[in-house]
């Protein structure tokens, strides 16, 4: 991995601190890197409401929309997520995250990094997270 896979990595790995999971005690943090080359950050916000929270992986997406509006893509994405006790978790994207991210994704092949197996990491690309994405009938193909 190259200095810029390491940094965003650490930023997913700090962010996930100031995780709201009073629920579930799960913190994930996500790292954004933009075409633009701006790094947007976003966590979890659990509530009681369960599917009204957020994914961290939404949330550093929705920071990036603000900042950038319309033009906003994700050229890399890194996630982190953390047990109550602080441990590392193996966690890639939810079905839902996987989704937005795919819309927002400059092609096929944004990487994505996520711990796996012993705090390893695994990048593999959005493609291959989802393989088949939906897309609506009127919108233009992604790759």
């Amino acid at each position: 991995m190259t200095d810029t896979h390491d940094s965003l990595i650490a930023a997913a790995r700090g962010c996930c601190r100031q995780a709201h999971s009073p629920y579930s005690g799960i913190r994930v943090g996500a790292a954004i890197r933009a075409t633009s080359g701006a790094v947007y950050l976003g966590t979890n916000v659990e509530n009681a409401s369960y599917p009204l929270g957020n994914c961290a992986e939404t949330s550093a997406i929705a920071a990036g929309v603000q900042s950038e509006g319309a033009g906003f893509r994700i050229a890399e994405i890194a996630v982190w997520a953390t047990d109550p006790d602080g441990r590392t978790l193996a966690c890639s994207p939810c079905g839902g995250c996987r989704q937005r991210i795919r819309e927002f994704a400059t092609s096929g092949a944004v990487p994505i990094h996520f711990p796996w197996q012993a705090d390893k990491i695994r990048t593999v690309t959005i493609d291959e997270l989802l393989p088949f994405a939906f897309s609506l009938p009127n919108s233009q193909p992604q790759s």
